[in-house]
């Protein structure tokens, strides 16, 4: 595998820890190339607008044997998404190219897919989840997802469903979705998938530092919006680092989700314990490709094609 990084949104707070993750990687066999991109500082951002810019449209002509990583999340690819070469990108992604990332990366997935329905995946980013304690899970389905031609994700949690839920390779379900807070900032552009792309599929989410009502509100959004009741499922992934408060009397996360089941019906179940999002145990995804999915009470499986 050839690794090479991009720094698209926040800078790193101590660019020292980029040897820590090379370090990892090498003892993994693999060569990280470009890491000097985890040294550039613009205010809060890993290098100018036009630095970030002219590093992503530089992967239409990078060899596609290469899988790209995310160097973190943070802010900046909203600045940039109008000036994206997506018609060279996805030409290369057709070639074997596959670019990895999550959190504020979910606006690159998002464009691709919208733009040119190239898919890329939702997963691992560098500092993150190379640069300290690497968790054997991340690292194992990172492999699969390079590697492998499929993916199968079994999540032995309860779940609260009124039938059990089988959603086969025939029913074409694409896999979509990430950091949910990029969903909604994103939703209504062109940057976006429409409502004809995502139709019928599997939506996924995640969020860090976001009260439950701020995730409720943007459920409901993406519901009055007309996206979530045409969903066949909604997964949901680690939604942490928030704090409750006196005045919530009880409200929490498990009654903002319980709000959004009201409001869908059994059309659309919602199931939860997805290890995916700012958590150390962390999924690899494929954005935009089709998945099958199948559900019981106490546990789903969720396998997705990855070329």
């Amino acid at each position: 595998m050839k690794l090479h990084l991009i720094a698209p949104s926040g800078s790193l707070p101590d660019p020292q820890v980029l040897a820590k993750g090379d370090s990892w990687f090498k003892k993994q066999g693999i060569e990280v190339k470009n890491l000097a991109c985890g040294k550039r500082q613009f205010q809060r951002f890993a290098g100018t607008d036009q630095e970030r810019l002219d590093e992503i449209n530089q992967l239409a002509n990078l060899s596609p044997d290469h899988a790209v990583m995310s160097l973190r999340g943070g802010y900046g690819l909203s600045r940039l998404l109008d000036r994206i070469d997506w018609q060279g990108i996805a030409k290369q992604v057709k070639q074997g190219m596959k670019i990895v990332g999550h959190s504020d990366f979910t606006a690159f997935h998002l464009g691709l897919f919208a733009k040119t329905g190239a898919p890329s995946f939702a997963g691992p980013m560098f500092s993150y989840d190379f640069c300290g304690d690497v968790s054997d899970l991340t690292w194992k389905h990172f492999q699969d997802a390079m590697t492998q031609p499929r993916i199968q994700v079994e999540v032995v949690s309860p779940q609260v469903m009124d039938a059990p839920i089988g959603i086969t390779a025939d029913d074409k379900a694409v896999l979509w979705g990430g950091n949910l807070t990029m969903l909604t900032s994103l939703l209504g552009t062109e940057f976006f998938p429409s409502k004809e792309q995502v139709k019928g599929g599997i939506l996924f989410i995640e969020d860090v530092n976001e009260h439950p009502y701020r995730i409720e509100r943007m459920l409901h959004q993406l519901l009055d919006a007309g996206y979530l009741g045409q969903q066949r499922a909604v997964l949901i992934g680690d939604i942490s680092s928030y704090r409750l408060s006196d005045v919530d009397r009880g409200y929490d996360l498990h009654g903002a989700i319980d709000s959004i089941r009201q409001r869908l019906g059994p059309k659309t179940p919602i199931l939860t314990g997805l290890a995916f999002g700012h958590c150390p145990d962390k999924l690899t995804l494929p954005v935009g490709r089709y998945a099958s999915l199948s559900a019981s009470s106490d546990a789903f499986i969720l396998q997705a094609n990855c070329v």
